[in-house]
This record gives C-alpha cells, structure tokens and sequence, in this order.
C-alpha cells in the first residue's frame, strides 16, 4: 500500500512539472509597456533562450533567475534608426548605446556604409558585438567608389553601377538606402539620380533614410525634395535627425510637419525620426561650400585657398553660413568635438580657439579659422544652432521616432556629443517626466514598436509571446541622461536591465561583457 501511494505521488510529481515548465527569467512585478503605445499594464514576463514565452499577470514556475521589477517599467529594447556604427570592429561592445537600453542599431546612415556589405556583415559576425545590428547601403559611398567626389551627374554606364552596388547592398542584407544630401559627394547629386537608386532599394523592399540637402534656410526645399523621392520611387522615407537649423529658421518646424502630414494624406509614406538635443555634430566641412571640396576635401581645398579670389569666395560663404546656419550668428556656438591635429582644443569653441590665437571674437577671424581647420586636416564640431520649441513640436508628432545619430563612444575618447551616451534616456527623463512633453507610453512606442514597423521586423520592437527578448527595464522616477556638452563621457542613470536576445547585458545598471548581439540581414529574414 505504502508502494503504491508513493509510485502515485511520484506520478503526480511528473506530471506537475510537466504542466509548469521551467524558465530562464522571470521579470515579475513591473509595469509593462508593449511598445505598441498602450498604457503600461502589470504583467509578468518569462523567458526561455533568446524569446518571450509567456506574459501573464503572476507567472509562477521554476526559473533560474527572477527579477523583481516593483516600480520599475519593463519595455522592449529601444531601437535606434540612426547609428554611426563605424567603430563598431574596435569597440564590439557598443557600451555606450547598450547602457543606455539600445538593443538593436541601424548603421549606414546619412549616405554612408561599409562596402561590400555582405564582407563587412560576416566580419561583425565572427568577432561577436553587444547589441543588435542592422545596416542600410549607402548613396555616398556608392557614388565616390563609381564616381569619385565629383561635381557632375553620372553617364548612363555610371548610372548602371551604381544602381547594380545598390541591388548587391540589398541583396547582402541591407534595410534600405540612406543619402547624405548634403555632404560630398551626395551633394552633387541631382534628385533624378536619387530617384533612380531608391527605385533599386524599392524593389527590395527597402526604406529611404536622408539627410536633407539643406536644413538651415532652404529646409522647406529640402524636405519637399524627399517627399518627391517617396513619391516617384514608391519607397518609405524617413526624415532623419529632422531639425531646423539657424536661427531665421527657428518655429519653421510647423511649415515641415505640414508638408509631412499632407504627403502621408496622398498615400505617401513618410516619417521621421529626431533626437532630442538642441545642437547637431558633424565635420566642420558642412559650413564650408562644397564646389570649394570638390575632388579632395583637403589637396584641392588647399589649392584653391591659394587662390585669393577663391579663398575671398570660400570666406565669404563660411560668413554666411557662420550667420544663417549652423554657426548660430555667434561663435560660442561652434564647439570642437575631435580634433586630430589639436586635441587640447576638444570640448573648446571656435570663440576660444580664436581668443588663444590673439585674435578679435569677429565672425570674419571666425571664418579664418574654419578654413585654416580644413587646411589641418578637418575637424567635428557640435554645432548649438537649433530651437527647443522645434525640438518639442518635432518630438510630438505622431510620425516621429526617436534616434540618436550618435556614433559609439568610449570614455576619453574624444569630445563627443552628449547624445552618444544620453538620447533614449534624455527623452524618457528630461522630455517625458519633467517637461511632459510626451506621455511615457508614447515614447517608448517612439523607441521601439514605431522603428521595428518602419524597419519590417517581424519578431523585435514589442514585448509579444514568440518575439525575442530584447528588454529594457528602468526607473521612470530616475531615468536621466548624465552626459553634457562639456563632460561627455557619462552612462546614463535608471537604467537597471537590458537584455539582448535573453542574455542580460546590464545587470542592475552595470554592463555585462556578454556579447549577445546579431547581425540583421533584410534578405535573410533576420
């Protein structure tokens, strides 16, 4: 008899455990957000390899690990539409985005990507990175390797290379195509061309990412130009790192989200994606006019500013634009970010640099300066030209994402902008708790399920039975950026977790080394 119950209860045992499995992770007691912009709701979530197997309210059964995430959010990994991932194969950990909740990363962006694709993506691959990747083709560089840096339109043999580096970027894996219109040698591209490319990108199911020919005085040009491309190449376009810069430009952001709403009103599709900062970065070059870099941003420029009619010409147009666009009519508004040539000038402005040369704070001395950087070699600056109240109404609008156009940072490494550490953070302490500019849901839809849409992806950017687990979890009551303009180098605060693909990669606000993250590829289903 005693045989027999204990048979019985070891049966029982079996099929217990049968009925409730066992789990990698439960995150228990956290407010979850889907990604999808529903309120957060309280639920648990459990995990089991590299996917969400189960959300419920009081998930119970055996894990190796439980979380208790009492007064915390628990939201898809943010996903960020706009990453310089050039240091990616020195820097595979990718700290900086990691910590601030990133899970997943679009490269390539602003005309520009690694070439040919299909190498680069099986060299990512074999050294093992800390996030997720993805990568869109490149106008620019498809454009130099065909044409060099040019100031011509392409013949029709030109043409057809270009379209075929297009075709070969999509078919190794890329997301889309991206155009930096206003750098070399984009910039020298009519929209025709543009159009054709897209066309390519199109067919393979791609998005148009871009940076705006112009985004100063000719902004409303520049956008009205992209909404042509979505148009004639039948192609999803992304406005990216949407801004108005200079000050006669400011509140102009109105007149650019009309031309977006009355572009997706005709069926077209468009949308943007912004970071949160009221001051760009790029080269220094961006001020300097582009006929005056053309073959050569450094030989030929030199040769021309040999030139004193030239020169006179090239300094008259960095005026200009040190007045109407990103100089911000103020050279305190122009601060050193790298400086290979002169690093003690990192973090320092264009006012300061002209002070220690003993020269008067003119925009005239100014332009000098600018021309006497290029001459060096170059430099990249953060530029202090834009508005908040743009900042605010671009960040409200239903079509916009957040992104952080930030390149991958590693403490004291240079100057960078302070977005490389803070954006997705920043957004989610500064713009949605303290100024309630957006509701906390909305945001996070903002970071996550809104980019996985625009993306194609089918199992990221929501908190969904089945999809992987990217999960950021964080302190809504203390989530901040840490990193400034003047001290860069900051991991931001109230992030406790993140986990890529079910491993955990930040445990109670510290990086884990753990390198659990993919390479994307369109073509391959990722």
């Amino acid at each position: 008899m005693l045989k027999n119950i204990t048979s019985l209860f070891a049966v029982l045992l079996m099929l217990n455990s049968c009925s409730d499995p066992s789990y990698d992770l439960i995150i228990k007691n956290g407010t979850v957000y889907d990604g999808s912009g529903a309120p957060g709701q309280s639920l648990d979530i459990a995990i089991r390899g590299d996917k969400i197997v189960k959300i419920a309210p009081d998930i119970t059964g055996e894990s190796t690990e439980v979380i208790d995430a009492t007064g915390m959010a628990v939201s898809p990994g943010f996903i960020d539409l706009h990453t310089h991932l050039e240091p990616l194969p020195v820097d595979p950990k990718a700290e900086s985005h990691v910590r601030q909740g990133v899970t997943l990363a679009l490269g390539g962006p602003d005309g520009s990507s690694p070439m040919p694709l299909a190498h680069y993506l099986d060299s990512l691959e074999k050294i093992t990175i800390g996030m997720n990747v993805a990568y869109l083709v490149g106008h620019n560089s498809v454009r130099s390797e065909v044409m060099g840096l040019v100031d011509r339109d392409p013949d029709a043999e030109e043409l057809e290379q270009m379209k075929a580096l297009i075709e070969q970027g999509m078919k190794d894996g890329a997301f889309g195509i991206s155009t930096g219109l206003k750098y070399l040698p984009g910039t020298y591209s009519k929209v025709e061309e543009v159009i054709e490319l897209s066309k390519v990108a199109a067919a393979h199911g791609g998005i148009y990412t871009s940076h705006l020919r112009e985004e100063g005085l000719q902004l409303l040009d520049g956008v009205t130009e992209a909404i042509r491309i979505a148009e004639e190449a039948a192609i999803p376009v992304v406005l990216t790192h949407h801004k108005v810069v200079g000050y006669p430009m400011w509140g102009s952001s109105s007149k650019t989200l009309a031309l977006v709403d009355e572009a997706n009103a005709k069926g077209l599709d468009v949308m943007i994606d912004q970071y949160p900062y009221t001051a760009s970065h790029t080269s220094i070059s961006i001020i300097i006019p582009s006929w005056a870099l053309e073959g050569d941003p450094v030989k030929k420029f030199t040769q021309r500013c040999q030139d004193p009619a030239l020169r006179d010409s090239i300094k008259e147009r960095i005026i200009f634009n040190l007045i109407n666009d990103r100089g911000g009519n103020d050279l305190r508004r122009v601060q050193f970010s790298r400086v290979s040539w002169n690093p003690e000038l990192e973090g320092k402005t264009l006012y300061d640099w002209v002070l220690q040369e003993g020269m008067e704070p003119t925009l005239e001395n100014g332009a000098e300066l600018v021309i006497q950087a290029q001459l060096n070699g170059g430099a990249n600056c953060i530029f202090h030209a834009m508005s908040d109240e743009d900042v605010d109404r671009i960040m409200q609008h239903p079509k916009t994402m957040v992104a952080s156009d930030g390149r991958l940072s590693q403490p004291g490494n240079g100057h960078p902008h302070p977005r490389a550490y803070g954006t997705f953070p920043r957004v989610l302490g500064h713009y949605v708790r303290d100024k309630q500019v957006l509701p906390l849901e909305t945001a996070l839809y903002k970071m996550t399920g809104m980019p996985a849409d625009r993306m194609g992806l089918n199992d990221r950017g929501y908190l969904r039975e089945g999809y992987f687990a990217d999960i950021t979890i964080f302190d809504p009551a203390t989530v901040a950026d840490q990193s400034t303009f003047e001290a860069p180098h900051q991991y931001p605060s109230g992030i406790d977790y993140v986990f890529v693909n079910g491993v955990k990669v930040v445990d109670k606000g510290e990086y884990v080394d753990k390198r659990a993250g993919r390479v994307l590829r369109k073509a391959s289903g990722h």
